[in-house]
């Protein structure tokens, strides 16, 4: 009954955290007549202070020690915050310029990008439907760039600055809290500068538009946080497979909420190319599935031969061991 209750809280998790991610560009609009720059500023230096309340409560300050002697572990630290700024400062300026279902297809196709840089730099082979998913990803690409009338570059910025953060966070191998708190520790001083600077200039909005809007530029730290912390109780709780499926939660709520909420225009061919990245990502989805359920099938069969295999007890071995004397 505990597994069970585990699991649905993991699930729950899960859907709260991929939910979030993907009703947040509802809150990027409120911050105006803030700048995608002051905004992305106040995500940073927010950040920190949420996370570092949490690591006080929770007492976890040893691993700090630990990571500043090791400058490799530092230099990935240092990658993955810069392409999360990136990914951040874009995601921010394109919902606040009419751009989310633009933004949301970066999102769809980032298991497609990830999938790419593992055949690339990581020289992982790729099964045959693999295969066909990213050439149907690509396809798609090129439907969209002709749509458009130029690259999705939104789009492919976001993926594939997403899909560097991925692999940064994967060499790095920390847990979730204390890897953010590192990121936006490098990202706190150069937030922190620009936020500054701003003042001194007399552009800054979080003085000069009253106490709710400080308040909500103040609370971008909490929309970072919040969703994080979900999804690591759900990493730790449900199956792979499960997150694996739960991550288009975000982007299916960011591409409804441009077409419904935004109003953004879809022509025929914008839905040709989404269609094929839908198209590859159900191909994914599919094989990933059949692969799990292969490896437990292998995993049940390899178990119940060990144990047919497996020596049966000699009686006498049941048997009080023999008493010293003394």
């Amino acid at each position: 009954m505990k597994g069970i209750d585990e699991q649905r809280a993991g699930l729950l998790s899960g859907i709260g955290a991929y939910g979030l991610w993907g009703l947040v560009p509802l809150f990027w609009p409120l911050l105006k007549p803030a700048g995608a720059i002051e905004i992305l500023a106040h995500r940073m230096a927010w950040s920190l202070v949420v996370v570092a309340i949490a690591l006080l409560a929770l007492r976890r300050w040893s691993w700090i020690g630990e990571l500043i002697r090791q400058p490799r572990k530092l230099g990935l630290i240092s990658v993955a915050a810069a392409t999360i700024t990136v990914n951040w400062g874009l995601y921010i300026w394109s919902v606040n310029n009419g751009h989310v279902v633009e933004a949301s297809l970066g999102y769809f196709i980032n298991p497609l990008v990830t999938i790419a840089m593992g055949v690339l730099l990581l020289g992982e082979r790729l099964r045959p439907v693999q295969w066909v998913a990213v050439g149907t990803g690509l396809a798609a690409v090129l439907v969209l760039a002709i749509g458009y009338g130029r690259p999705p570059w939104i789009s492919l910025i976001l993926a594939f600055s997403f899909a560097t953060y991925g692999l940064m966070k994967k060499k790095v191998n920390m847990s979730g809290l204390e890897s953010l708190t590192a990121e936006t520790a490098v990202q706190f001083l150069p937030a922190l500068g620009y936020l500054l600077w701003l003042g001194v200039r007399g552009e800054s909005t979080f003085t000069s538009d009253g106490a709710g809007h400080a308040a909500l530029l103040a609370s971008t730290g909490l929309v970072t946080a919040v969703p994080l912390v979900l999804f690591g109780a759900a990493a730790i709780r449900v199956p792979l497979s499960t997150l694996g499926l739960l991550q288009y939660l975000a982007p299916v709520f960011q591409f409804a909420l441009g077409i419904v909420y935004f109003h953004e225009a879809m022509p025929p061919e914008r839905w040709a190319g989404f269609a094929l990245v839908w198209l590859a990502l159900t191909l994914l989805t599919w094989d990933a599935l059949r692969t799990a359920r292969r490896s437990s099938v292998q995993v049940r069969e390899a178990r119940r031969a060990a144990r047919q295999q497996a020596p049966r007890p000699n009686p006498s071995a049941d048997e009080p061991a023999p008493q010293a004397q003394i």
